[in-house]
């Protein structure tokens, strides 16, 4: 059963999770289409990123807007009434957003996914984000194109649940799916009661033997903790750089590795000259995923300072590499991170709890670390292999499948 997957802009190197999980169902026989209105190709590092850019069908391409139009023409032409309520959806959508006109140019991007799922023989049509690409998902479907469904990953899609017409777009989906429990609860606020039985929880996933366990680093008075992600608000690391500056107080030696990039980099940077951090900071830009594995096994915790997330995959990397994870009370990490067997969790935005956390964590006992580093592999592979998540998707496509033929 051919089917397709819709991103807005793929890959990018933070969606690597969307990438293994095309592949774990691509190994269990399916066939999986990849279409993105954008590529960011001038940004990938990662060689496995630049091979999935080569392999997905770019939209937006050089010569777009001729072929959009004619993909709008083709569509009003091969069904009015199909054309009409779509327009009719998109700018109800679009009102909710105060961004009709924005809206009609997804109605013209789901008149070239359509036209592509058709000529592709594609039978089910999924979209990463609840954002955009679920709303021309969902109008592409509204055209003619097969059933849809859409992955809800948060925290921007919460964030502006009513402008994304989520309720609607759960409502009209063959099923939704979140990463989390915390994510489905999130996605049930704004779908109708009789729509919650259609949203599913499906864990993003990781490959367990590409992460494998490392041996914890030896006790040092110079002890090193990673955070990794993007440099964004949500994110945290201006906190962070504020609990190290607390925390080096008790750890003169502690140093922390940023890997990423962002928009707060400039911000980072001064705060780290504004409190003389420059030889405890190491700005590590952002790493392919052997880079990413070396610097967890030269950690010895992963941090994670975030004010808002879904369900970050670099918990679960650094659990099956072997690292406890200190991580603040948000979102889907309690469902990962259990205090005091796998990591710490502290309240978010407190600095103060943050480089308590923190301090612990560089100054555990070899043994200690060792036991933490195994619960905490145990605890993501058991629920975060991506194999087990495919097979979970796998079932629900074949489902949407049945369930459209039926109907």
């Amino acid at each position: 059963m051919p089917v397709a997957y819709l991103v807005n802009t793929y890959p990018r190197a933070s969606h690597s999770f969307i990438r293994r999980e095309i592949h774990a169902l691509e190994a269990s026989g399916l066939v999986v289409h990849r279409l993105a209105m954008r590529s960011d190709r001038g940004t990938l590092v990662d060689p496995a990123d630049l091979e999935e850019d080569a392999r997905t069908e770019h939209l937006l391409r050089p010569g777009a807007v001729a072929r959009l139009a004619r993909a709008v023409l083709g569509a009003a032409v091969r069904g009015p009434g199909r054309f009409v309520a779509a327009v009719r959806l998109a700018w109800a959508c679009g009102a909710r957003a105060n961004a009709r006109a924005l809206h009609l140019v997804y109605l013209a991007e789901a008149c070239a996914v359509a036209d592509r799922c058709r000529a592709l023989g594609v039978r089910h049509l999924h979209a990463h984000f609840g954002t955009n690409p679920a709303t021309v998902a969902m109008l592409a479907s509204q055209l003619g194109g097969p059933p849809y469904s859409f992955t809800v990953h948060g925290p921007e899609e919460f964030d502006a649940a009513v402008a994304l017409s989520l309720g609607r777009k759960v409502a009209g989906a063959a099923f939704a799916v979140t990463v989390s429990s915390f994510g489905r609860s999130q996605l049930m606020r704004w779908a109708a009661t009789a729509d919650w039985e259609r949203i599913h929880v499906v864990h993003c996933g990781i490959e367990p033997d590409r992460f494998a366990p490392a041996p914890p680093p030896p006790d040092s008075p110079a002890p090193t903790l990673v955070a990794i992600g993007r440099f964004a608000e949500q994110k945290g690391h201006p906190l962070l750089i504020e609990a190290l500056a607390l925390a080096r107080a008790a750890v003169p030696g502690l140093r922390l590795v940023l890997v990423g990039d962002g928009p707060l980099r400039p911000v980072l940077e001064d705060a780290v000259d504004r409190l003389g951090l420059a030889d405890a900071v190491d700005f590590a830009g952002w790493l392919d995923e052997a880079g990413v594995r070396t610097r967890l096994e030269q950690a010895h915790a992963l941090v994670l300072p975030s004010f808002a997330e879904g369900l970050p995959v670099v918990a679960m990397e650094a659990m099956a590499t072997g690292r406890p994870v200190v991580g603040t009370w948000i979102a889907g990490l309690p469902e990962l991170v259990r205090p005091d067997e796998t990591g710490w969790l502290v309240p978010a935005g407190d600095a103060t709890a943050l480089a308590a956390a923190m301090i612990e964590a560089a100054k555990a006992p070899y043994d200690r670390r060792d036991a933490m580093g195994q619960a905490a592999r145990a605890r993501v592979v058991a629920r975060h292999d991506i194999a087990r998540s495919a097979a979970q998707l796998l079932a629900l496509f074949g489902a949407a499948a049945r369930d459209g033929t039926d109907g």
